[in-house]
């Protein structure tokens, strides 16, 4: 069937012929069937138990030497006031905001990837970052800057960049490369309006915001993290429904049409989820460079598939993510830098060893 002669992409998804996936392996438990990647499932096991890992040795790790015995007596209401403090009330949500944080780029990255076809496809290359930090600047300069005030600007100037950048591209259809080239335009646009709007602020209001525009979780507590918590966990399952439609997709829009797969539907629906993730992490610490750009990539090598899945790609961001911050706030004790820092620094050793890599291949993958 053509694309042509598809009805309109209405194909409930029980009807539609089935699609052998290369590397897939049937899973049945009493009525329930899945088709499921086995090395997929092994690596996003092993990045899981090691982001966790991480997680750990950021609850022991900082100025304040503490033990696993003092993190276990803390979370059992054993430990003194002090103790409880440190690690329940700064440490705790700040690995959890590395982690659920990291995982909720790494998924925006694979979706945007995904949808573009282009490894360049990231939302913090077509300018979705940047929209987010500026309607956090904006609502700062307009005086809403509360727990939940913060993330709805972030969300809010995600969502109208994405529109913006979706319109212009839009051409009977959107295509990857001109969302990409679109969106570089866009994210150049704003860089500019934030440079006005940090020149618009108080001085110690703007030297705040410039550390934060770096992207930092020093300050983060749970007024950020819950929020975070909350949406990731509402718009992951979006994105794993609309998975299986993006693996289709890869055969190429009319094969997928064929199959009945709504394109511009399953697109929009990605979009979305993807912006709004984006811009619930830029909310709480500014945006974080390379992570959405570079973890689809790594889980792509580690699983060898052709793009990657969400679920591995956030194994390895969260890892990322933990990881950059525990090296941000460590490696120059006292000093804390901001863990947009370490991650500019991880991105550009990651695109040295690509460029090393594609030397010796002679350009090929």
């Amino acid at each position: 069937m053509s694309a042509s002669t598809a009805p309109h992409g209405s194909t409930p998804p029980s009807a539609r012929p089935a699609v052998r996936l290369a590397g897939h392996r049937p899973v049945r438990i009493g009525s329930w069937s899945a088709k499921v990647h086995v090395r997929s499932v092994v690596v996003t096991v092993l990045v899981v138990l090691a982001a966790l890992g991480a997680g750990v040795l950021g609850l022991v790790a900082g100025s304040a030497r503490l033990g696993l015995p003092d993190v276990v007596a803390a979370f059992t209401d054993q430990a003194s006031e002090g103790t409880r403090r440190v690690i329940l009330g700064w440490r705790l949500p700040r690995i959890l905001f590395d982690l659920v944080g990291g995982a909720a780029l790494a998924i925006a990255g694979a979706v945007f990837q995904a949808q573009t076809r282009n490894p360049l496809g990231s939302p913090d290359i077509i300018g979705f970052s940047t929209g987010a930090y500026s309607g956090v600047l904006l609502g700062s300069v307009m005086g809403f800057a509360g727990a939940w005030e913060t993330p709805l600007a972030a969300v809010g100037g995600g969502l109208l960049t994405g529109l913006v950048v979706y319109l212009l591209a839009w051409q009977k259809g959107v295509s990857g490369l001109r969302i990409i080239i679109v969106g570089i335009g866009v994210s150049l646009f704003l860089g500019s309006v934030n440079t006005y709007l940090l020149t618009t602020m108080r001085l110690e209001d703007a030297i705040s915001a410039a550390v934060w525009g770096a992207g930092s979780v020093n300050d983060v507590g749970w007024s950020s993290t819950v929020p975070l918590l909350v949406v990731t966990a509402l718009i992951l399952p979006v994105v794993l429904a609309t998975s299986r439609d993006t693996e289709i997709m890869e055969m190429g829009d009319d094969a997928a049409a064929g199959l009945g797969v709504r394109l511009e539907r399953v697109r929009l629906v990605q979009f979305l989820a993807g912006i709004v993730l984006v811009a619930v992490v830029t909310a709480g610490a500014g945006p974080i460079a390379f992570v959405a750009l570079v973890s689809p990539q790594v889980a792509v090598r580690l699983t060898g598939r052709a793009t990657a899945s969400p679920l591995p790609a956030a194994a390895v961001g969260a890892l990322l993510l933990t990881v950059s911050d525990l090296l941000a706030r460590s490696s120059f004790m006292p000093v804390e830098l901001p863990v947009g820092v370490v991650t500019l620094c991880l991105g550009g050793a990651y695109f040295l060893f690509l460029l090393i890599n594609l030397g010796r291949t002679g350009g090929t993958r």
